[in-house]
């Protein structure tokens, strides 16, 4: 068993672009030959492109990128470049006349800091596509958690700046990794520990605030979340997955989500998980499920590690979490 890089795995590329004074970016994973993929969305605010065409009954087999980014449903226009990439160097569903590449995404709510009406557009998501020729993936303050925040139960106000944040594993020859920008209305917690490591932030105490407590004293008066969260993620595989166990462990690796962040899934947030397998190790599904929950919760308590202050929100490293 042994660490590894999301790029590590054969098939694969990730790319990032952003807009840091704007406060917002996109990341794309990256496919060019093709990967059979799945999602789940559980959230009950999603902003998302493609998801229909995953449901295993349906025709299509293989996708060739996931874009995440900020933006809203402004942001979905950054798939519009991984389109125009992936044409230009010849991948995509073959039609006889054309080759249509399948490119599907979801977008997490950062409007609320840098610039709202600057949002990830087709010139972006094509920067994300080439800068994935490298081989680097920043975490924190980069690409689709260029403006994610979290702890937003009592207002932006109370937020604390999150990110973007990887993780993967090779067990033998299986490899899974985890990529997510994590966006959430509640706060994160070390999964292992429970330990609290972002979340409502009290300016006064200079701490953060336990998510249960503040429900549950404010439940009388908060009749509805406040709105713009989402946490978007991905799963990326060798295993070999049809469409409907890559669409299982979409859902199964929604518990990492449910380990590193409380509440979620909430009706304010649009957490959604995508799943890409390039089918080169035959291996146990729920062996595939278990590993990309574990790698899923690692891959949020570091977006939160490597996020750094910005757009007058604090990081972890700067308050005291209890």
């Amino acid at each position: 068993m042994k660490e590894i890089k999301i790029t590590d795995i054969k098939g694969f590329q990730v790319g990032q672009a952003e807009n840091q004074k704007a406060g917002t970016g996109c990341t794309v994973i990256l496919c060019r030959d093709g990967a059979v993929a799945g999602v789940d969305v559980r959230g009950g605010g999603p902003a998302t492109r493609e998801t229909d065409l995953l449901h295993p009954i349906n025709m299509v087999q293989k996708i060739h990128a996931v874009m995440l980014s900020g933006g809203s449903a402004y942001g979905l226009d950054a798939a519009s470049g991984a389109m125009q990439y992936l044409e230009e160097h010849g991948a995509g569903f073959d039609m006889q006349v054309a080759k249509v590449p399948i490119v599907c995404g979801a977008s997490l709510f950062d409007l609320s800091v840098g610039d709202a009406h600057v949002r990830p557009d087709k010139e972006m998501g094509y920067a994300a596509c080439v800068d994935a020729e490298n081989d680097t993936v920043l975490e924190g303050n980069h690409g689709a958690g260029t403006g994610a925040s979290v702890g937003k139960l009592l207002g932006f106000e109370h937020a604390m700046k999150s990110g973007i944040g990887t993780c993967g594993i090779q067990v033998g020859d299986l490899q899974v990794a985890a990529i997510v920008a994590v966006n959430a209305c509640g706060n994160v917690v070390d999964y292992e520990t429970n330990e609290l490591l972002a979340g409502v932030y009290d300016s006064h105490s200079g701490s953060v605030l336990k998510a249960q407590d503040v429900l549950f004293q404010q439940m009388d008066a908060l009749r509805k979340l406040p709105e713009g969260n989402t946490t978007i993620g991905c799963i990326v595989t060798n295993a070999k997955l049809d469409k409907a166990q890559c669409t299982k462990i979409a859902g199964i690796a929604h518990n990492g989500y449910a380990r590193a962040i409380h509440p979620v899934h909430t009706m304010s947030d649009g957490d959604s998980i995508f799943v890409l397998s390039s089918g080169e190790v035959e291996v146990m599904a729920d062996a595939v499920g278990m590993l990309a929950t574990e790698m899923m919760a690692k891959a949020i308590k570091r977006a939160v590690l490597h996020a750094e202050s910005a757009y007058g929100l604090p990081a972890h490293s700067d308050v005291i979490c209890k």
